[in-house]
């Protein structure tokens, strides 16, 4: 019996060191070659580690949540080769690992890795058979039945709608004890009246007043978006910019265009907001830029990759729209659903999540009348489209219909000035409350 050292190879360019996000095996276990040890993440992915050897578990580095450095021992593996040799140095263990186990899979979600680790056995549960409670037999007296009788008759008598009698029930309250502020019969305030102020003894409820508290871990993925967000908040001196548009009709053109789709994907209105940025931006090159503020420069892109804020069951992701400016709206709809489903189901790839020029973020059907959307650093903007609401506007005389929306733009306040913003706002404003524009050549 020989004992092997899996050490934490080198698994992406600058990494110094990664996160235990999900433990496949324990100490004890036995393991085959090629059989997935852990979840490890960098600053974008989560890889894959992979048993080199076959052999039972010794030892593992650390707890889910814990960093481990490149190089470092992963887990210890005894092995049935009698001239196993341990791995010593991080350069030669990063080569014998090359060799034997060629290729990584990438992931973006944690929870989806950790969704793979087998499950516990449930537990078998001894049932007991409960014996039915008897009645209570009746006293020769009677007295609390009566009570009850004379309660439920009282309740009964009390005046009061099909609604009121079953938000009583709901809230368990007898209507022989509320009064009327008005007549004979009990109305909703009256109802609120007693809860609030007659209820010497309270009342019960089907609802729960309280919970448990849970103490949960902030790792993987949480903790890379805490990281990111904490960062962009201390370096970033943010300003947020937000002006109303009319897109009346714009959701016209959308309606019409979606009606006659058929088998292109759903427009919504994220791909017109992508075309109109795409249109405007040359004009605004400092907004679509990144901006290095160790090495005091500012890159400004030729081409708009643009991001999208997408929730996932393991947090925020943004992945990248490349190359937004060469798309129409179908294109950029199509690419639109087709990362947001990969970022979901923790399928997308690490190339397609970084390098972003220009972030855009929305909260779809939730909506908001405003948003201060927090820039995605190295980027010096985020525009932030919200609710579309209907409401009465003046048009010359007249009072008319019309569908608002406010948009929101962070900024980078050390290279973009408030005046560029504001204007680039407006530009935006003038194609999509004129969308012929966005298709004119």
């Amino acid at each position: 019996m020989a004992r092997f050292t899996f050490r934490l190879p080198d698994i992406g360019e600058g990494i110094a060191e990664a996160e235990i996000v999900a433990w496949h095996v324990a100490v004890g276990d036995r393991v085959e070659e090629d059989q997935n040890l852990a979840d490890m993440m960098t600053d974008k992915a989560t890889v894959e580690m992979e048993s080199p050897v076959s052999g039972t578990i010794v030892e593992v580095a650390g707890e889910v949540g814990e960093m481990v450095p490149i190089g470092a021992a992963l887990v210890v593996i005894e092995t049935e080769a009698a001239e196993a040799a341990e791995a010593v140095g991080s350069d030669e263990v990063a080569e014998q690992i090359e060799a034997e186990n060629p290729g990584v899979e990438e992931v973006v979600a944690p929870a989806q890795a950790q969704a793979q680790a087998p499950a516990p056995a449930p537990e078998k549960v001894a049932t007991q058979s409960v014996p039915p409670v008897a009645a209570p037999h009746p006293g020769p007296l009677g007295g609390e039945r009566e009570a009850q009788a004379d309660s439920v008759s009282r309740e009964h008598r009390a005046l009061a709608s099909p609604a009121v009698r079953a938000r009583a029930k709901e809230l368990g309250v007898d209507l022989s004890q509320v009064r009327a502020a008005e007549g004979d019969r009990i109305r909703h305030a009256d109802l609120d009246a007693y809860l609030r102020y007659g209820s010497a003894q309270g009342y019960t409820s089907d609802v729960p007043r309280a919970w448990a508290d849970e103490s949960v871990r902030v790792i993987g993925m949480r903790r890379r978006i805490a990281e990111n967000m904490a960062a962009a908040k201390r370096n970033i001196p943010h300003f947020t910019y937000v002006d109303e548009i009319d897109v009346t009709a714009l959701e016209a053109m959308r309606g019409d265009l979606n009606a006659h789709r058929g088998d292109r994907p759903k427009l919504t209105l994220l791909p017109f907001l992508i075309v109109a940025m795409c249109r405007t931006l040359p004009d605004f090159p400092m907004l679509n830029a990144r901006y290095d503020d160790e090495a005091g420069v500012v890159t400004r892109s030729g081409r708009v990759h643009c991001g999208m804020a997408t929730q996932t069951p393991a947090g925020l992701t943004v992945p990248v729209i490349r190359d937004a400016q060469d798309r129409n709206v179908w294109q950029l709809a199509a690419e639109i659903t087709r990362l947001a489903e990969a970022a979901r189901a923790g399928t997308i790839r690490s190339e397609e999540m970084g390098g972003g020029t220009i972030t855009v973020t929305s909260l779809g059907p939730l909506g908001g009348i405003a948003t201060t959307p927090v820039i995605n650093r190295p980027e010096v903007a985020i525009v932030g489209p919200n609710k579309i609401v209907e409401r009465p506007v003046f048009r010359g005389d007249d009072i008319v219909r019309a569908k608002l929306m406010n948009l929101s733009i962070s900024c980078d306040h050390r290279v973009v000035d408030g005046w560029d913003a504001a204007s680039f706002v407006q530009a935006l404003r003038t194609y999509l409350e004129t969308p012929v524009l966005l298709f004119a050549s």
